[in-house]
């Protein structure tokens, strides 16, 4: 076991960037009275979306129900999420990063690799070192705590900067990956799924130190490409490569949301799917791309899912040429005297938006018409806020006893509803990151 897989100690190095509880470190930092107290948030969807650390050493997890998370923890503190704010938090961690290196792969809100290869003179330190500058930046400038990873490959990055939450650092230079993956198990490897834990470990792999000992034909054959690939992350070969590049293609583009409390009034459920719709729309004119199918999801309180979907006769990305569609979808999916949850709409085969091409039952003059419409209704939204014009199924969702408990527990509005920042008006918010 002892016997090194690689002796070169950097031959590329990949960190990887974990905020820890990020929502919950946000609240945190935003509001220093909470510190050190369990604090979740997810209160509008009741159910904790994130958790602090202190509320995790009690008992709540992610995912479980506010009712059960307050009887297991009665001092709970349960906040509205406030997304916007995370985005804010999110876009400022990515940009201290970039200080250091201009290889930044934004792998999700919380989470980056970043590729600090052959920066070691430029920055006058060891990579263990630069790598330990931008968690103590992070820290320094948002307060909030992040967890670094730092090693040959992005999987092995990964799972260095899993081993010491919160607040932790690990660095596995070559000589080091055979210790670190002697005390990984199998389930803890990125890209690996319950399926091939079960199946390595058939063929007596306990550890993924025991899967990179197998001959590279092991993996060929039972795990096909991606095995491969798999299995040179873990030996330290630099496969999947840290991307800069804005992600800018979708295969689909999907908007859900959860309401509390849930709702058995048809207008109510079917105005939440029209704002999904809108939502999809926005994104899919802002990647330049047009949906030829839409599916439409709907989940009542007991959990139960019912979903639809319709080939539309041309491409879009107007909710103005989809309403029609989603209505029909939704008269198929919704049963009556049934308590909705959440909703969904995915916009699928997508395509680049070209110019319009009517079917032969289409009247031109109209499409031509919605799409000035929906470029209109695109320039007012960006003067004056995310749907300040919508389809008027919406007006459905200020009338509802929902949104009369605004100002309530679970309604609250979050903090960057009501505290601005300077240039900011209550119909608009500026997307600028947040400065200490």
């Amino acid at each position: 076991m002892e016997q090194p897989i690689t002796l070169r100690n950097w031959p590329q190095a990949i960190l990887h960037l974990d905020a820890d509880a990020f929502f919950a470190s946000v609240e945190q930092a935003m509001h220093p009275e909470l510190r050190g107290k369990p604090v979740v948030t997810g209160a509008e969807r009741g159910i904790v979306a994130a958790a602090s650390y202190e509320a995790k050493a009690l008992g709540v997890q992610r995912g479980v129900s506010l009712t059960e998370a307050v009887q297991r923890c009665p001092s709970l503190i349960l906040l509205p999420s406030d997304y916007e704010t995370y985005s804010l938090f999110s876009k400022r961690i990515f940009a201290i990063m970039r200080r250091f290196t201009p290889d930044v792969e934004e792998y999700s809100i919380d989470e980056a690799f970043a590729d600090l290869t052959g920066l070691r003179r430029h920055h006058h330190d060891g990579y263990e070192g630069i790598a330990k500058q931008i968690q103590e930046t992070v820290m320094r400038e948002l307060d909030i705590g992040v967890s670094v990873g730092i090693s040959l490959s992005k999987g092995l990055a990964k799972l260095c900067s899993k081993l010491r939450k919160p607040r932790g650092f690990a660095a596995a230079p070559g000589p080091l990956i055979h210790r670190l993956l002697a005390n990984t198990r199998l389930e803890t490897v990125w890209g690996f799924g319950p399926n091939t834990v079960q199946l390595l470990t058939k063929f007596g792999c306990r550890t993924a130190l025991d899967f990179v000992r197998q001959p590279r034909y092991f993996a060929e054959q039972h795990l096909g490409k991606v095995g491969v690939a798999l299995w040179s992350e873990l030996r330290g070969e630099y496969v999947y490569r840290v991307d800069p590049t804005p992600k800018t293609d979708y295969a689909t583009i999907s908007k859900t949301k959860t309401f509390a409390p849930p709702s058995r009034e048809s207008d109510y459920v079917f105005a939440q799917a029209v704002r999904n719709l809108e939502s999809a729309c926005i994104k899919a004119r802002r990647y330049r791309l047009a949906a030829r199918r839409v599916v439409l999801w709907l989940r009542s309180q007991d959990f139960q899912g019912t979903g639809h979907e319709i080939t539309l006769s041309r491409a879009s990305n107007s909710p103005l040429d989809i309403a029609a569609a989603l209505r029909n979808l939704f008269t198929k999916a919704f049963c009556s005297g049934r308590l909705y949850r959440a909703t969904g709409v995915v916009l699928a085969d997508l395509q680049p938006d070209r110019s319009v091409q009517c079917d032969l039952f289409e009247d031109p003059v109209r499409v031509v018409k919605t799409t000035a419409a929906t470029q209109a209704i695109d320039t007012i939204n960006a003067e004056f806020g995310k749907h300040t014009l919508f389809i008027s199924a919406g007006l459905h969702l200020g009338r509802t006893p929902t949104a009369r408990l605004q100002g309530g527990r679970r309604g609250a509005a979050p903090t960057r509803r009501t505290q601005h920042l300077p240039g900011e008006t209550a119909r608009r918010h500026l997307a600028l990151p947040l400065h200490r």
